[in-house]
C-alpha cells in the first residue's frame, strides 16, 4: 500500500489521482503519522463500499469500548449487578416522563 504526505497530496494531486486507479488504497500522512484512507471507488460500489467502511467503524467502535472496558476493570462487574443498573435507570426514566 502506498503512503502518501498532506504535503504531497497537496502538491501532486493530478498524479496521486492517476496512481489511485492502480493501488486502489492510498494511506495519506501527517508529520509521517497515518491520518486518512485514500480508496477508489466507483459508481456502480460507491455504496457497497460505504456500507463497508461504516461496519469497520462500528466494528473499531465496539473494540474501542471494549478495551476501555478492561482497563478500567469495568468488564468483571457481575451481570445482576448490570442488570441492576438498567432497572435503575429505566425507573429513573420513566418517574422524570410523568
Amino acid at each position: 500500500m502506498k503512503f502518501l504526505s498532506v504535503h504531497d497530496l497537496r502538491g501532486k494531486f493530478a498524479q496521486v489521482w492517476r496512481d489511485l486507479a492502480r493501488e486502489k488504497d492510498m494511506v495519506i500522512t501527517s508529520h509521517g503519522r497515518p491520518v486518512a484512507i485514500l480508496s477508489a471507488v466507483n459508481e456502480k460500489d460507491l455504496e457497497q463500499s460505504l456500507a463497508a467502511w461504516r461496519r469497520v467503524r462500528a466494528s473499531q467502535a465496539v473494540a474501542s469500548i471494549q478495551y476501555g472496558s478492561v482497563l478500567k476493570g469495568t468488564d468483571k462487574i457481575p451481570m445482576r449487578d448490570i442488570e441492576a443498573e438498567i432497572r435503575k435507570a429505566r425507573k429513573d426514566r420513566r418517574a422524570r416522563t410523568r
